[in-house]
């Protein structure tokens, strides 16, 4: 039988809705043409707490009909016999929609394939012909399954299995998945994945022989044959560290230089004297940060102006945290001398240097230099910074009835990382501001509330937030989970947001745990990205993993506040 897209989707919808399966319907990726990837997600896959065995169905890689219809079988007969071996079933029945819907396959109509080319090389998530396998390939390795299964048609019955599944192999009979860069030959190899391998096992079967064969697979689920994968285990041991340790982690290469003068050093820098106010072990990190700022504490006036524009001036944010601790005024003056650099430009334009299209990055550097030269000195020599500073942030026109941010007045997508440093804006602001410098404080607050009320309503089963948060398969991106997690956590201990955020903001810092090693790198964080011109491009930026600055610098700030929030709490 051959099957459409659309009756794939009328399928995926059925099962979707099936009163006997917990399952959620979520987008996994997009193709280049703009299909979702569909998963159905059980609700309660891969918690610590939970003792089912993890399995994960991947059908349709190769964009054929006969290869969807019998994944769809396949997560049929899973679901309906998942509850005597307590199976914990997600499936993704057609990793290659573009091919099915034009009849293509393998090709998946962008001039690439889904069923061959893992570990993607790159890529992520932008590539011009095969993005399918690098939303997949990040996909399932983060969800990280026990097993993944993967079901093709064919007349004749077999299995293949990979490395890492030895302990079925024998009992399936199964080969060598091959090729070698095939999806489930290159899950097993542990030096190949990251965060580690997953034992894959690949079906081959008709209509007739599937549910005997996968009866089999069940019978041996069943016998715990596996336990946790590879990739299972790392996870989780990285989500058990407490925030502190995070810290440390981040900290080892993050934080550590403040070239170039630019806000991504400055908060890194931040993040590490957090640290030190919050534990005395690291209280001598704060003389070799005093030498490493030295020469912009020495003359912040030649430097900020060697250095020009709003990015440059938020490098000065670790200058109150260095007064805290050595109460050292000249630590105050970089705060003076940088907030001083703002000037009013006229009505319906913001001060400069902030960007004339009033873009959301600004709401954060703005807060960052302002509100915390105000705490200082709040006198009246600060009040027209502040002045300044509110009208700009109620009147830059962003921020849209259903609460998000724009990432200008120009540019109409919602930018996971734009409505972070909008987040982190209205949060810097009513942190640090001082109340008898306040106006319209009520609707910032408003403002505020609305934003992590419709941030929240977007959160991703993972715990993350998208690159663009309301298109479904843009990529869970690392920078947007933090500030928006750290906006969220801030607005707890501050008493403007209640209790009732709590788990969302644990949920976000678990996924960013998870996305942080112990060596401080990190895993998919946005490229540097100014107004783009439309959907496509913000689709397309380039995810950075490894050593990102940026990346490092929002994560070790949020490690900060949720040590703060959680030590707070008496927890």
């Amino acid at each position: 039988m051959s099957i459409s897209i659309e009756q794939f989707e009328s399928a995926v919808r059925e099962l979707a809705s099936a009163p006997d399966v917990d399952w959620r319907r979520t987008t996994c990726g997009v193709t280049r043409a703009g299909r979702e990837i569909v998963a159905l997600v059980n609700r309660n896959a891969c918690p610590k707490e939970d003792d089912r065995v993890q399995v994960m169905l991947v059908g349709g890689l190769s964009g054929n009909s006969e290869d969807v219809e019998i994944a769809l079988r396949a997560t049929r007969f899973l679901a309906i016999n998942s509850n005597r071996p307590r199976i914990a079933l997600t499936s993704v029945p057609c990793a290659n929609p573009g091919g099915l819907a034009l009849g293509s396959g393998p090709a998946n109509g962008a001039g690439g394939q889904v069923d061959l080319g893992y570990p993607p090389a790159g890529g992520f998530f932008n590539h011009p012909t095969s993005p399918e396998s690098r939303y997949l390939w990040r996909w399932i390795c983060y969800q990280a399954p026990d097993v993944v299964i993967e079901v093709r048609s064919g007349k004749e019955s077999f299995w293949e299995s990979n490395a890492a599944a030895s302990a079925l192999q024998q009992a399936l009979v199964a080969g060598p998945a091959t090729p070698r860069d095939s999806l489930i030959a290159a899950l097993g190899e542990d030096a190949r994945v990251d965060p580690g391998s997953i034992p894959g096992v690949r079906l081959t079967a008709d209509s007739d022989s599937l549910g005997v064969e996968l009866g089999r697979f069940i019978d041996l689920i069943g016998d715990r044959l596996l336990g946790p994968s590879r990739s299972r285990q790392v996870i989780e041991a990285r989500e058990s560290r407490d925030p502190s340790e995070v810290g440390r982690d981040l900290a080892r290469t993050n934080g550590r230089t403040l070239d170039p003068i630019n806000y991504t050093q400055g908060v890194a820098i931040s993040g590490r004297l957090r640290f030190a106010l919050l534990e005395a072990t690291l209280i001598d990190d704060v003389s070799d940060i005093a030498l490493l700022v030295e020469p912009l504490t020495a003359d912040p006036g030649n430097v900020l102006r060697a250095n020009p524009g709003a990015p440059a001036l938020a490098t000065v944010v670790w200058a109150e945290e260095m007064l805290a601790l050595t109460g050292d005024d000249r630590y105050g003056n970089v705060l003076a001398t940088a907030m001083q650099v703002f000037v009013s430009r006229g009505r319906d334009e913001p001060p400069f240097p902030l960007d004339p299209n009033f873009i959301a990055e600004d709401h954060f550097f703005a807060s960052a230099v302002i509100g915390r030269a105000a705490r200082i000195n709040p006198d009246s020599n600060t009040d027209g910074y502040v002045n300044a500073l509110t009208e700009f942030l109620l009147k830059a026109g962003i921020q849209d009835s259903s609460g998000l941010f724009r990432h200008s007045r120009n540019g109409p997508v919602y930018w996971g990382r734009g409505n972070g440093f909008a987040a982190m804006g209205l949060a810097e602001y009513l942190t640090y501001i001082p109340e008898k410098l306040r106006r319209d404080d009520r609707e910032i607050e408003s403002k505020f509330r609305r934003h992590m009320d419709a941030v929240r309503a977007l959160q991703q089963p993972s715990g993350m937030y998208l690159q663009v948060l309301d298109f479904p398969g843009s990529y869970q991106e690392l920078t947007a989970t933090c500030m928006i997690g750290y906006a969220m956590a801030r607005g707890i201990r501050l008493g403007i947001l209640d209790g009732g955020f709590r788990q969302s903001v644990g949920r976000a810092w678990r996924a960013a745990a998870a996305r942080i090693d112990t060596a401080g790198n990190v895993t998919d964080g946005c490229a540097s990205t100014g107004v783009m011109d439309g959907l496509q491009l913000y689709l397309d930026r380039p995810a950075n993993s490894g050593y990102d600055d940026r990346t490092g610098a929002m994560a070790l700030w949020f490690a900060a506040e949720m040590a703060r929030l959680i030590s707070e709490e008496g927890g």
